[in-house]
């Protein structure tokens, strides 16, 4: 689905539920996807064309662009069946900075620019222009040693930050960093620092309502303080802020899910949000996500069906 000024897609982190592969754990979708590649893939192009969205986000693996290429046989093979269903490589999700760790050292720092370089290529190669990237986690409240994420420490991401979108601008694709909850971008303090920090030429902004919410922060007075850096959103809802004691580890993720809701049904002020991407004119990708909805086409397609009805004459 697209307007004139607004595109919408999904990110395919939306298709990790157990339930709509007929299987019973995560574990079993990654067998499945390295068992019947063409099959697991073919089932998700199909899934995201009926849903009526437009575009496609890739994500973590089974979900990322390797994993499309070794399926498909090439880039272009690739890019000719998504535009064979009519859809469009809209972004990339980039994790490994989330994963990275301490990236302070220069031999890690040159393996994940190295790693950006490799992805960037192959988006532009598809036709996209957006890099969406995870930010590192926060520590959990209370852990001993206490890292504390002042001035300093924000300072030596920002200057990565700075010079992997220079890197990437180079290669004709733009950084968005995503306000990945429990991350340093997401509550709204964070976001501001990491926004003073940076250029703005370099680093944009990927805001995700509903890990603004999970972070205890309001996505509309976030983003209206930073809209002009906004050059993608991922539209999703939540039922409310985590407790600030929740354990940040490699469960993490797990642990937002139940936060998460169907469109509509959670805190976001959609008709806000809608008033307010009208009011700063923005133009651009809509990803409509869902983290690992069990009918994920269904759900979709009824997130655009309150679209279409509610907020694009808002928007109008």
């Amino acid at each position: 689905m697209a307007t004139d000024r607004l595109r919408f897609g999904v990110d395919l982190v939306t298709f990790f539920h157990p339930g709509f592969w007929g299987v019973d754990s995560h574990e079993a979708i990654v067998v499945y996807a390295r068992a019947e590649p063409r099959a697991f893939w073919d089932k998700i192009l199909d899934s995201v064309q009926a849903s009526g969205v437009a575009g496609v986000e890739l994500t973590f693996s089974p979900f990322n662009w390797q994993d499309a290429i070794k399926t498909y046989g090439s880039v272009d093979a690739f890019a000719a069946e998504l535009a064979r269903r009519g859809l469009t490589l809209c972004s990339g999700f980039f994790a490994e900075l989330e994963a990275a760790g301490d990236f302070a050292e220069p031999e890690a720092q040159r393996a994940l620019i190295d790693k950006a370089e490799r992805y960037a290529d192959f988006l532009k190669a598809c036709g996209s222009d957006i890099m969406v990237i995870g930010a590192p986690l926060r520590q959990t409240l209370g852990a001993q040693p206490v890292q504390f994420y002042n001035f300093d420490r924000a300072k030596v991401i920002a200057d990565f930050l700075n010079r992997l979108g220079a890197t990437l601008y180079a290669r004709g694709v733009r950084l968005a960093l995503h306000t990945e909850a429990h991350s340093i971008f997401a509550a709204a303090r964070d976001v501001d620092l990491m926004m003073l920090l940076t250029d703005p030429a370099y680093v944009h902004m990927c805001p995700d309502t509903a890990h603004i919410i999970v972070a205890g922060s309001d996505p509309v007075q976030l983003v209206d303080r930073h809209h002009e850096r906004m050059i993608i959103a991922h539209w999703k809802d939540a039922i409310g802020p985590m407790p600030a004691d929740t354990p940040i580890d490699k469960h993490i993720h797990e642990r937002h899910q139940p936060y998460f809701c169907s469109f509509g049904l959670g805190r976001v002020d959609w008709p806000a949000w809608i008033r307010l991407l009208r009011d700063r004119a923005y133009e651009g990708w809509a990803i409509l996500e869902l983290d690992a909805a069990p009918d994920p086409v269904r759900d979709i397609a009824n997130g655009l069906t309150l679209v279409r009805q509610a907020l694009l004459p808002i928007y109008r």
